[in-house]
């Protein structure tokens, strides 16, 4: 599948918020796995299996919300940097790799454009909805990385 084809497969599920990133996974080929026991530090990864397969495992003790942006981060390296995942791109808390920097910052950009379009956003707060929390909830993301998302600072409280 092109490019285009790929971001054709994201955009046409995110017509609402929450945007399902698991069926996007599905429907791009990549399979999603939840992994018990990994070190907290251990966010997620992505794997060229010997069988040709993309696969996607995510630390099963992370909140939903980190998992999602977990998610969303490795199928843009699948998107953006299929040719570099060889036997495996494994991302820390800090979603660093073995990419470069500006590798994992183009993930980092891509994952955010697929869980919080800004389509689906700004007429939200079009509409009034202009708490971080409140955002945060509707996408089912972090109040963190919707801050990030908006470029406003949030506080951890």
């Amino acid at each position: 599948m092109t490019l285009d084809g790929q971001m054709q497969v994201i955009m046409r599920h995110q017509d609402k918020a929450p945007v399902p990133v698991v069926l996007i996974a599905k429907e791009l080929g990549l399979s999603v796995y939840r992994v018990r026991g990994w070190p907290d530090d251990l966010s997620g990864m992505i794997k060229r299996e010997e069988d040709g397969a993309y696969n996607i495992y995510v630390n099963a003790g992370h909140a939903n919300t980190r998992r999602r942006f977990t998610i969303a981060h490795e199928i843009a390296h699948y998107v953006l940097h299929r040719s570099s995942i060889g036997d495996g791109i494994t991302d820390d808390a800090l979603y660093r790799s073995g990419l470069s920097n500006y590798q994992e910052a183009q993930a980092n950009r891509l994952a955010a454009q697929i869980l919080m379009p800004w389509e689906l956003i700004d007429p939200m707060i079009d509409q009034g909805v202009t708490n971080i929390e409140d955002l945060a909830n509707a996408f089912n993301v972090s109040r963190s990385a919707m801050s990030i998302r908006l470029g406003v600072p949030y506080e951890m409280a």
